[in-house]
């Protein structure tokens, strides 16, 4: 079984870093890279493309919402034609990037409240799928099982790789706890190593109210945000490896 380990990078901007990208770049398989708006610039886009390309990491652009101070992280009230340029400037932004240094861009994944925002309305998640599919109908979109933007990127004709948050907790109804609620970011590496093994062993998570939810995902995500996320991440791949399946990009998961 093939297995992809996601993480959005690049998330600083100038000489700001969130993590040690180049160290996480060793232990991913795909990268979300943050495209300037919530987080990110030119130069380190293309430190990221660079990067990725010389580990053999695949490169997904990582659309978000213009707004650096809450890290892309609260609703903003944009229109849904706003929200479809603002998509689609950052992706053909990475796009360039990436073509300048011959490589390409293989997936997209939403940053947080843009995501949350497409997750909540299906014309709206149409729309984006429908701008994706006009730039590059090859293009893999990330998403939970069951959510909106997965349902919309079928409709659309667009290939999906769903998605199981290592580093965040579920609730019963199979939605992530939200940050700042206690016990919604998963830290320590005991638990980590336990979800995804339960997670790898038998396709499940259990939810923070202790139920057992199916996740039929093929991406494992860690946040490079999350406290420790470098050794999160390397957590994550020697459980993967000690389970016998090998780690891969995107674009050799989904067929």
């Amino acid at each position: 079984m093939k297995i992809d380990i996601n993480s959005d990078m690049g998330e600083g901007f100038g000489p700001y870093r969130l993590c040690d990208d180049e160290a996480l770049m060793k232990v991913v398989s795909s990268a979300n890279i943050a495209c300037g708006f919530h987080a990110g610039d030119p130069d380190t886009m293309a430190r990221m493309v660079r990067l990725a390309k010389a580990n053999g990491v695949g490169i997904g652009a990582h659309p978000g919402l213009p707004d650096r101070l809450g890290f892309g992280r609260r609703d903003l009230p944009f229109a849904t034609d706003e929200l479809r340029q603002q998509m689609l400037y950052q992706l053909g932004a990475l796009t360039a990037i990436a073509k300048a240094e011959r490589v390409s861009v293989a997936h997209i994944s939403f940053h947080a409240a843009m995501g949350n925002m497409v997750n909540r309305d299906p014309v709206l998640a149409d729309v984006m799928m429908d701008a994706i599919r006009a730039v590059d109908s090859n293009l893999i979109v990330f998403a939970m099982p069951d959510s909106t933007i997965a349902q919309a990127a079928g409709r659309a004709g667009l290939k999906t790789l769903l998605l199981f948050l290592a580093d965040r907790a579920y609730d019963a109804q199979g939605k992530l706890v939200a940050r700042g609620l206690s016990g919604a970011v998963i830290k320590e590496e005991e638990t980590l190593r336990a979800r995804v093994r339960q997670f790898l062993k038998t396709g499940t998570v259990t939810s923070i109210e202790g139920e057992t939810l199916v996740v039929p995902a093929r991406s494992i995500l860690v946040h490079s945000d999350t406290p420790g996320s470098l050794e999160l991440a390397r957590i994550v791949r020697r459980e993967i490896e000690s389970a016998g399946a090998t780690i891969a990009p995107a674009a050799e998961i989904v067929e």
